[in-house]
């Protein structure tokens, strides 16, 4: 069974453009409310496999998509790994 992982954003904007740039990316990607333990400026999460974090990590530097954090779920909550 795959890690997921979940990316937070402050703009709705952000998260539809990295919608947007992932599915291009062949990024496998679930849309989703944000999780009410990760606070965010944006009610709109991404999540994905962690097999790809390098590709997302990529994806957001190079297109400069403005991410509030990727967090991975422990326990009952959520860490920050970038």
């Amino acid at each position: 069974m795959d890690t997921w992982l979940t990316i937070a954003f402050d703009s709705t904007q952000q998260a539809i453009y990295a919608e947007m740039l992932l599915e291009y990316a062949e990024v496998e990607i679930d849309t989703c409310p944000t999780p009410k333990e990760i606070t965010a400026g944006c009610a709109l999460s991404i999540q994905f496999p962690e097999q790809f974090l390098d590709k997302v990590k990529y994806v957001i530097m190079t297109e400069k998509v403005e991410v509030r954090g990727i967090f991975r779920k422990e326990g009952t909550g959520y860490i920050e790994i970038i």
